[in-house]
């Protein structure tokens, strides 16, 4: 397996979201490293998306969202899970993918847990980064493609758009 270059980022979060289906997180920071295969992800696709962090615009917390892909973005929801986003698209162009769920881990909140994830995360560049990256999969995955979840307050269109991306057969 091969770390994703920058250029594999650096497109529509639509095209970015499902190619992400079956690539591995690599996490390593024990040994031996683990590693995870992505089954499910979700795009947020800019500030005009009302489901998006960057639909209030820029801020603190969605800053690392206007930078060029290939950043972590996480945060924090209920006080206690860190999410996992993966930063997509041209700088100035607020994207991101949400990864939902690895092979054996259902849940954002389950994977924020398992890779140990915190603030420090913020802003982690996935091509350098020593502790996390995505790598490539031999494999060219069977999946669906549903409505994005939880994000009833974004309403119509937003909660029907076709942004959800799983593996089949997981």
């Amino acid at each position: 397996m091969t770390r994703l270059p920058d250029s594999f980022y650096q497109r529509d979060v639509l095209e970015v979201a499902p190619e992400l289906l079956g690539k591995r997180i690599v996490h390593n920071i024990s040994k031996p490293q683990q590693e995870y295969m992505i089954t499910e992800v979700e795009a947020y696709r800019g500030e005009e998306d009302l489901a998006c962090h960057a639909s209030k615009g820029r801020t603190k917390r969605t800053e690392i969202m206007y930078h060029q892909g290939g950043f972590v973005y996480v945060y924090l929801i209920y006080g206690m899970y860190w999410m996992m986003n993966i930063v997509t698209g041209d700088k100035g162009n607020p994207q991101a993918v949400l990864i939902r769920g690895v092979k054996g881990i259902s849940g954002p909140g389950r994977l924020g847990k398992v890779l140990q994830l915190d603030k420090s995360y913020y802003g982690e560049h996935l091509v350098t980064s020593p502790r996390i990256w995505l790598a490539t999969a031999d494999d060219c995955p069977d999946y669906r493609v549903t409505p994005r979840i939880n994000i009833d307050s974004a309403g119509v269109p937003w909660i029907n758009k076709p942004w959800r991306y799983i593996l089949n057969n997981i």
